[in-house]
């Protein structure tokens, strides 16, 4: 079951208009809006483009197991424990709220599955379960971690290493460890290696929701009006994303709060000449998108221009050498090259953070385009590519796409690639 990232490339573009995306919504474009007063754009011209994409089936989870077995013989380790979580919805399609009574799944590297829960929480849980899988239960005055301890020797592991879920709580890992002779190791290996690695269904579902989420920040931009307020443009972007189909989100800030990567308490409403930035997106059955765009209200300064140029330089050489056997850290080197040969550096002094994070269930996930970093790059691993300028007073500007990694180079998921600061969706460069 394993995909050709060449076959999503080549079937992209009829995979959106099969989804209902018309070439219009591709291929048009918004200048900068400019400060005029103009008519509030509805969303009346915005369809929902997310009616008939394709959903997980029993193949999907069976192939999912398949590569966690894998990677449990890869990392030698005889059985991983997984707790409520995106790894239990990954792996075992279950959500499970977190407290303090442990729940969760036990998978042998031979593919079987056994549960642990709360005995009163029996009823509830066998209704998300797999049919046929066991369910160990433990009442109020019982320790799970002994009946976990017991299940793995019942299972015959007396000895040997039991992986943990890296997002697992400590109080679970540590009175498993006071229970067992096993080695209690590390799972992270395990599950990032699986999910770090897409399917072709899984790259459809965020080349569309990137692709939702380019055409709601359009749709803000179109609505900017002089006086408007955080909230004001928040709510323009977040009722295109539901009439486009994904509900989503976007954060913007205006002038000089822009240059607080994460945002601030300062509060400022757009003004003529501010650089707008939002930062959002959504997601379609469970995997994400991630856009940051930059553009200006009225016109812009030729120092707003020239450094947004840094930073659009900086993406595109960034995209330009993604290919399969580079390093995340080489990747952020070229980026930050740019940055620092422009005059915005050293390291981190105005590029203020990685170049860029794994996204796929989860918004942020492994691996990442940091320095340093020895991880290699395969076709089917997603990243985010957002370099940025922040200058304390002035304004940020940075620039956010999400790509897959191809078999020879990367693809932009959405498409909808930045121009310049006045045309931050029309770009013909991807």
């Amino acid at each position: 079951m394993t995909t050709s990232r060449r076959v999503f490339i080549k079937r992209g573009g009829a995979a959106l208009a099969a989804a209902g995306i018309a070439p219009a919504a591709i291929t048009s474009c918004t200048t900068a809006p400019k400060p005029a007063q103009q008519p509030e754009q509805t969303t009346t011209n915005l369809e929902n483009i997310v009616n008939e994409v394709p959903q997980l089936t029993a193949g999907d989870y069976s192939f999912r197991m398949s590569r966690l077995c894998e990677q449990l013989t890869n990392n030698r380790i005889d059985a991983i424990f997984i707790e409520g979580g995106t790894n239990l919805r990954y792996f075992h399609n279950v959500t499970w709220g977190l407290s303090e009574r442990v729940f969760g799944a036990l998978t042998l590297k031979n593919g079987s599955t056994v549960w642990i829960c709360p005995a009163f929480e029996l009823e509830r849980a066998s209704e998300s379960i797999q049919q046929g899988q066991k369910i160990y239960t433990w009442e109020e005055h019982e320790s799970p971690c002994r009946l976990l301890a017991n299940v793995l020797a019942d299972n015959g592991i007396r000895t040997g290493r039991v992986g943990m879920d890296p997002n697992l709580r400590s109080f679970i890992s540590e009175g498993l460890r006071r229970e067992v002779s096993t080695e209690i190791a590390d799972g992270s290996a395990v599950t990032e290696n699986c999910r770090a690695i897409k399917t072709e269904k899984e790259i459809g579902w965020m080349d569309l929701a990137n692709r939702v989420t380019k055409l709601a920040f359009r749709h803000g931009f179109a609505n900017l009006t002089a006086g408007m307020t955080r909230n004001n443009l928040s709510r323009h972007i977040a009722e295109a994303h539901s009439a486009l189909g994904a509900p989503g989100s976007g954060g913007p800030y205006f002038g000089f709060t822009a240059a607080f990567p994460h945002g601030t308490r300062q509060v400022r409403d757009l003004h003529e000449g501010d650089v707008v930035l939002v930062d959002g997106g959504c997601n379609i059955n469970g995997f994400r998108s991630d856009v940051t765009r930059t553009t200006v209200f009225g016109k812009p300064s030729d120092r707003l221009k020239q450094v947004f140029e840094v930073v659009l330089q900086a993406q595109k050489a960034a995209h330009k050498a993604i290919r399969p056997g580079v390093t995340c850290g080489d990747i952020d080197r070229v980026a930050r090259k740019v940055v620092e040969d422009a005059g915005f550096g050293p390291g981190y002094k105005y590029f203020a953070h990685r170049l860029g994070h794994g996204i796929g269930m989860d918004g942020h996930e492994y691996p990442y385009l940091v320095k340093d970093s020895t991880v290699v790059l395969k076709p089917g691993m997603t990243f985010s590519n957002e370099p940025g300028i922040y200058i304390y007073g002035e304004f940020g500007i940075r620039i956010e796409d999400c790509f897959v990694v191809t078999e020879d180079g990367a693809h932009i998921l959405g498409g909808m690639v930045t121009e310049d600061i006045e045309n931050p969706f029309s770009g013909t460069w991807n």
